[in-house]
């Protein structure tokens, strides 16, 4: 075996079939890394002249001439070789500390322990104990959560081998009665191009003040249109509702709940009926009432209730960042968001559906549990990956640690 610096181009080619790849690995990554300072570097192990392991490496200058080394998502290559394994980490080491490095970081996408639906581990599942135990033997320390650059725990549905009218069918019943109510209100699900991403960074901004969370700037989402867009690995979306044809449809429908009505007999059985269909009515109005002071106000017909950014490479779409105008989160669009995205996967043989990141340990319940209760209704599986791990290149590693405890960091 041979460590070597290789190509971008024999990097890609490598990434593009590994079984551990996703966007974070994705070598159109380190062109963004690049604006922000980072330096990339493409390593990996050969045998026989023929790739057997790579990963992307950025380098960023922190203290005294000494540099933080980080591989998103990386390695890539199977953690289960323990001597391939120890043959990258040994030469990666000396590599990083030839290069002035002081500290290692990475989080690979690979699975701790296979969790269901409920976020408990499925007993005889996939178990990637025994990599933990190695990295840490390899001198790995584990980061801790509030740490973390990537996320580590996710929800995914799987998309291989099934139809759109099963995953309808293995939903909670409320989420499918909220994406048929989407499409009955006539919310419409469109992608944005370049020009128009102003307008989901606005959704963003509006989100990200309500709920106290920070927002990349417009710069980043341009980027990644720029660097992704023309292989159809990402797309924006914004979802509508044109409030007069909204009304349109309330309308009639009342027409028709009156209509049952009349058709009820006087009859003392019918009297329950009566009230239902009354009530039903009095809802309608009331949302009649509620879009045309929203059409006052506005001064358009056509609001924008949210939008959703989406990562499409193959084997999975990831559902990446979303926002709401709080006053139009009672229409529910990003049930349909997400519904329109599963069905686009399926058309093109993606194997799952991943809307990305939960609150970790979600079989206990944390405060945060509304964010993935959102996500469950669809129906799938919790993962948890393995986590971000750091390893210390030199004494430097200590000292820069003491330094930021002291400091508060």
């Amino acid at each position: 075996m041979e460590f070597t610096e290789i190509t971008e181009k024999e990097y890609t080619k490598f990434w593009e079939k590994h079984p551990l790849k996703t966007f974070l690995s994705a070598p159109e990554i380190s062109k963004l890394r690049e604006k922000n300072g980072w330096i990339t570097y493409f390593v990996g192990v050969k045998e026989n002249k023929k790739v057997i392991a790579a990963t992307m490496l950025f380098a960023h200058k922190r203290h005294f001439n000494s540099y933080e080394f980080y591989s998103p998502r990386g390695y890539l290559l199977d953690f289960n070789n323990e001597e391939l394994v120890d043959f990258f980490t040994k030469n990666l080491k000396e590599f990083i500390s030839d290069h002035k490095g002081y500290i290692f970081r990475v989080d690979p996408y690979l699975i701790y322990k296979e969790r269901d639906l409920d976020g408990n581990i499925v007993e005889g599942g996939v178990d990637n104990s025994k990599v933990v135990d190695h990295l840490q033997k390899l001198g790995f320390k584990k980061v801790p959560t509030k740490n973390l650059e990537q996320v580590s725990w996710m929800f995914s549905l799987g998309l291989e081998g099934k139809t759109e009218e099963q995953i309808l069918k293995e939903m909670k019943p409320n989420t499918r009665n909220l994406i048929r109510k989407a499409e009955k209100f006539g919310i419409t699900v469109n992608e944005i191009n370049y020009d128009e991403l102003d307008r989901f960074q606005s959704i963003m901004e509006e989100t990200g003040a309500r709920k106290g969370f920070s927002v990349r700037k417009l710069s980043y989402f341009q980027e990644m249109y720029k660097l992704f867009h023309d292989k159809n690995e990402v797309k924006y979306f914004i979802t509508e509702l044109n409030l007069k044809e909204y009304v349109k449809r309330l309308k009639s429908e009342i027409k028709e709940k009156e209509e049952k009505i009349n058709n009820l007999s006087d009859a003392k059985y019918n009297d329950g009926a009566k009230k239902n269909l009354t009530n039903e009515i009095d809802s309608l109005k009331k949302r009649i009432a509620d879009s045309e002071d929203i059409i006052k106000e506005q001064g358009k017909d056509i609001i924008t209730l949210s939008g959703s950014m989406f990562m499409l490479i193959q084997p999975e779409v990831i559902y990446l960042s979303s926002g709401n105008y709080e006053e139009f989160m009672k229409f529910n669009s990003q049930y349909l968001i997400q519904w329109e995205l599963i069905k686009y996967g399926i058309e093109n043989g993606f194997k799952k559906h991943n809307f990305y990141g939960i609150p970790e340990n979600i079989n206990t319940h944390p405060k945060d549990y509304g964010i993935y209760e959102f996500k469950r209704g669809f129906n799938g599986y919790v993962e948890e990956l393995i986590g971000e791990w750091e390893l210390p290149i030199n004494w430097k590693y200590n000292l820069f640690k003491l330094i930021h405890k002291i400091k508060g960091d």
